[in-house]
């Protein structure tokens, strides 16, 4: 067993290789068996809610083969008012990738600020959000919360110039159920990533505002497509003699 091996326990923090048992993992917390990255993550506690999860939070994924299955990128999606849109993010890209998922927002509190690092969060410091991805992983950065999750928010410019230098996949997440509920599952749907200008110098403010319009940009598109009514919803209403310009 290499020094990296012994250090990690078996366990890589970017992406899920294999799941304890209960009883194997019950004796992997109480031995210390299990790592916790420079970050603060733990990837073991993390998989053992990931069931939990998933029971509460379901999603239905498109375009899962925008998100890279390796190396860094940033994942830019809208929100409403809660919690809920980076917990869909996050089954979302696991199940599309096996990859776990950073998430900026770490609680600034003391005693939640080391429990959600746990879970992985990553404080709203371009710094740390920086040293992620250079790191390899992927982070979750949300846009600024709009109402009933209506549209994409503004995106938050002082992490923005942290994220030229790596892939930004836009995300559209939106609840299944009417005004803005959870009925049904979440839609999660990734988008084609915005790559950054290789011209651009790092920090690069200028560089930083287009690539923030250019990804707000196609988080809206990504919503709007999601909204439109399919082929097949429009032609099943004409043959019920349905119809958004019919009138009563």
């Amino acid at each position: 067993m290499s020094p990296l091996q012994a250090l990690d326990y078996g366990l890589d923090p970017d992406r899920v290789t294999h799941t304890d048992s209960p009883l194997a993992a019950a004796r992997r917390r109480l031995g210390g068996r299990y790592p916790i990255d420079p970050f603060g993550f733990d990837p073991h506690l993390s998989d053992l809610l990931v069931p939990v999860v998933t029971a509460v939070v379901r999603v239905d994924v498109g375009g899962g083969e925008h998100v890279p299955a390796h190396g860094p990128a940033t994942l830019v999606s809208n929100r409403g008012f809660g919690v809920a849109e980076p917990a869909a993010v996050t089954v979302a890209v696991r199940r599309a990738t096996g990859r776990r998922l950073r998430v900026v927002g770490a609680s600034p509190l003391p005693f939640l600020s080391g429990l959600t690092r746990r879970l992985g969060a990553v404080s709203t410091s371009p710094r740390d959000l920086a040293g992620v991805l250079r790191a390899g992983h992927l982070v979750a950065v949300p846009l600024a919360p709009t109402w009933l999750r209506t549209g994409a928010g503004t995106p938050p410019l002082p992490l923005m110039q942290a994220m030229t230098r790596a892939p930004v996949v836009p995300v559209a997440v939106t609840p299944g159920g009417p005004l803005g509920t959870a009925i049904r599952p979440w839609r999660v749907r990734f988008g084609e990533p915005v790559v950054p200008d290789p011209g651009d110098e790092p920090g690069d403010p200028l560089a930083a505002a287009r690539l923030a319009e250019a990804v707000r940009d196609a988080v809206a598109d990504l919503l709007g497509r999601d909204r439109r009514p399919s082929a097949g919803t429009i032609a099943g209403e004409a043959r019920s003699g349905r119809g958004p310009d019919r009138r009563e």
